[in-house]
């Protein structure tokens, strides 16, 4: 429509000023002929007139006179006359013009000194009369009086507004059939060619080559047109070219890194990229209402941290909530852009969501719920009908946005978390053909937890809409097949670990998910300039450094490192002024009462620690309350001779292997809990349970007078792990599974 606007506006404009104009100059000269007509006819009335008025006025006969000016009540157009004495007063009128005397009227003195005729355009009450007023005089030259002739004049206006009403509906008219001329030829002319265009590149994209057929388009746009047909045809063709080039790069490397996970996307997908959707986006544009100045950061997210390099690597789409208050600049009309910012390797789509859907879907139902439900750390989930209804509407909402994005064939999606348990179920009930697998990033609960859920049987019939689910480690995998197994009508096959509910098939395996691997050594100098300048800015110098990254979330168990940091330095004081904990916390869902809470238990807590042991310039704690980006926590790592993971209960927890990765001069001990799935596969980290606070302590004693030679050997383990188990790996696994599963 906006085109169309563009297109026949000018025309429009152009074409009613002159019609305006015409009528203007029009109806002037129409109401010029008209009184002039009406003049003329009021001055030959009035000379017919004189004869008899010059009659009655010689003989003051007044019946006369007033039988004279009643001849006139019901003449058309003609409203009245009137007769006046040689000194102008009034003699007789006619009836409906009876109030006439009272109007003031000066130019009769005028009338009679200049012996002539006189006209007066004038309004009496409501109407808008013409008067022609006639001095009668006799034969002798005496004037004898006045007869004046009243005309009503409305019938001249009634005619230009006639006039004008014609002129309307021929003016509307006009623009009706112009408008609909514009949009016949700019649909002949440019719409229909480049929708036939659009619906061609469409096919092309989704991959519907059967549907394709050759342009036929002629001039301009059917250039325009044969040279996308060209270079798609080519692009075609080097896809499948450099399918067949990874294909044979795969069977020739042996360690996972981001092109050989490339070589398996172009070989495994093919023209199809993959879609990936989280709640959590990578890339947020925030304002920064201080300086007024728009950033573009990563959030705090573990999740983040391991699907960015995938998507590096593979390309796609990554449709995620567009949760910064600054994201809808960024975006073109299909509510897209290019990631990274700096060099773009994928594609982010943004779902908005109004302040109702995401306090309803996210805070309400995935992380009071959900998130709760999955953590044993005896924080009492909360379940709302609202908030699930408004869970399922924002589910329904992101699978309509990602059936935007599938191609025609060999489509797959890879979901993350739980927050789209209903996702997978939506998005077959639109693509059965599509291949759908879910990624769960925390720990699944045991039947007897998971059955507090209200809606446990709705949650599971979405997520066994998929065709495969992952989970960290086998003990979460087993986990859901009991649950599916005693809450479900369904058959569990405990030999290849699937689940068969109506006939359809859900695998479910482990996938422990990890990171892209060891962390790139900074410029010479710069990784040691980094870590000097921390020590100095926080007097760390000569000290033991002990260091910790979390999100401010219960189930990271700050609370229980605070409290065995305490115990550490009052069972061996020997380490009073010698050792420093390093707390990097990020604030996280605060909208929520218990993590408020929690912010302000571990606030309070560190304060009182602090104050227990003040003796001069040490503190024990060092407690750094914002959001830190990766560039930012690297450093920290580098300069930690100990790094604390002391989490309640963990999917996997990727902090401790982003400590693994910096550590490149093989120093540093790995304190982790082993209630997170990364104790499973970083066996020589030292392992404590984080509720034992004795225990707990014990083990920041047992690192901090580790022999350096046992501090390297761990060390050289735990990065052999991390660099071979990364997240290509991780990606590769889950990729020859999908591909596994493809529809034919």
């Amino acid at each position: 429509m906006k085109r169309i606007l563009t297109f026949a506006l000018p025309l429009i404009m152009i074409t009613s000023l002159v019609i305006i104009i015409f009528a203007v100059v029009q109806v002037r000269l129409e109401e010029e002929k008209l009184m002039d007509d009406l003049k003329r006819k009021a001055a030959t009335v009035a000379e017919v007139v004189e004869l008899s008025a010059g009659y009655v006025l010689s003989n003051n006969d007044i019946p006369g006179a007033e039988r004279l000016v009643r001849k006139f009540q019901n003449k058309k157009n003609i409203q009245g006359a009137a007769l006046y004495d040689k000194d102008g007063n009034l003699i007789a009128i006619t009836e409906r013009f009876k109030d006439w005397k009272d109007e003031e009227k000066t130019y009769y003195q005028d009338v009679l000194k200049t012996r002539s005729a006189r006209d007066k355009l004038s309004k009496f009450k409501k109407l808008y009369v013409y008067s022609h007023i006639l001095p009668v005089i006799d034969d002798r030259g005496k004037i004898l009086g006045m007869v004046e002739m009243i005309y009503d004049t409305s019938y001249v206006f009634a005619r230009s507004m006639d006039f004008w009403r014609n002129i309307i509906i021929t003016l509307a008219s006009l623009l009706v059939s112009l408008l609909l001329i514009a949009v016949f030829i700019l649909r002949r002319m440019f719409t229909a060619p480049v929708q036939r265009l659009t619906d061609w590149f469409k096919h092309f994209q989704k991959g519907e080559t059967s549907k394709m057929h050759g342009l036929k388009e002629k001039g301009e746009l059917g250039a325009l047109a044969s040279e996308v047909e060209d270079v798609a045809l080519k692009l075609r063709v080097a896809r499948k070219t450099m399918s067949e080039d990874a294909s044979a790069r795969l069977e020739k490397e042996d360690i996972w890194t981001e092109e050989k996970l490339k070589d398996l996307v172009r070989a495994k997908l093919g023209d199809s990229s993959m879609v990936i959707v989280s709640n959590r986006e990578p890339f947020m544009h925030v304002l920064d209402e201080k300086t007024g100045q728009v950033k573009c950061v990563r959030p705090a997210s573990g999740l983040v941290a391991a699907i960015d390099p995938i998507m590096r690597a593979c390309g796609g789409t990554w449709v995620a909530h567009g949760s910064g208050n600054a994201d809808r600049q960024f975006v073109n009309s299909k509510d897209k852009l290019g990631v990274p910012p700096e060099d773009n390797r994928y594609i982010l789509k943004r779902v908005w969501l109004t302040p109702e859907e995401e306090n309803g879907f996210y805070l309400g139902f995935a992380n009071e719920g959900l998130w709760p439900l999955c953590h044993i750390t005896f924080t009492r989930p909360i379940f709302r009908e609202a908030d699930w209804q408004m869970y399922k509407a924002v589910n329904q909402k992101f699978a309509d946005s990602i059936i935007e994005e599938l191609p025609a064939r060999n489509a797959f999606v890879f979901i993350q978390d739980y927050h789209f348990t209903l996702l997978g179920k939506m998005i077959k009930e639109k693509r059965p053909d599509a291949t759908v697998a879910l990624f769960w990033h925390i720990p699944w609960p045991n039947t007897e937890v998971f059955s507090t859920c209200p809606y446990q049987a709705e949650i599971l019939d979405g997520m066994l809409g998929c065709d495969l689910i992952g989970f960290h480690v086998q003990y979460h995998c087993n986990n859901f097949l009991e649950t599916a197994n005693r809450l479900l009508e369904c058959r569990v096959d405990n030999e290849k670990n699937s689940i068969v509910r109506s006939t359809k098939e859900t695998l479910v395996r482990p996938f422990p998910i990890s990171i892209a691997g060891l962390a790139g050594e900074p410029a010479p100098g710069r990784a040691d300039a980094q870590v000097e300048k921390i020590k100095r800015e926080f007097g760390l110098e000569n000290m033991i450094v002990a260091v910790g990254v979390d999100r401010i979330d219960y189930t990271k168990g700050l609370v229980e490192r605070i409290l065995a940091v305490d115990r550490f330095l009052e069972k061996y004081p020997e380490y009073q002024k010698k050792f420093v904990f390093l707390q990097l916390a990020a604030p996280s869902r605060t909208r929520i009462k218990r993590y408020s809470e929690l912010l302000d238990e571990v606030e309070q807590l560190v304060e009182k620690k602090n104050k227990k042991y003040s003796d001069g310039a040490w503190q024990p704690i060092i407690y750094l309350k914002r959001y830190f980006t990766p560039e930012e926590i690297r450093p920290f790592y580098r300069a930690g001779d100990i790094c604390v993971v002391s989490s309640l209960h963990d999917g996997m927890n990727l902090v401790a292997k982003e400590y693994v990765a910096a550590k490149s001069d093989n120093s540093g001990v790995l304190v982790l809990s082993k209630f997170t799935g990364a104790a499973r596969e970083l066996t020589d980290a030292v392992q404590i349970n984080p509720y034992s606070i004795e225990e707990f302590a014990d083990a920041i004693k047992f690192a901090c007078a580790m022999p350096p030679e046992e501090i390297t050997k761990r060390m050289e383990n735990l990065r052999r792990q991390v660099s071979e188990n990364n997240v290509y790996r991780w990606a590769a696994k889950i990729i020859n599974n999908l591909t596994s599963l493809q529809k034919t």
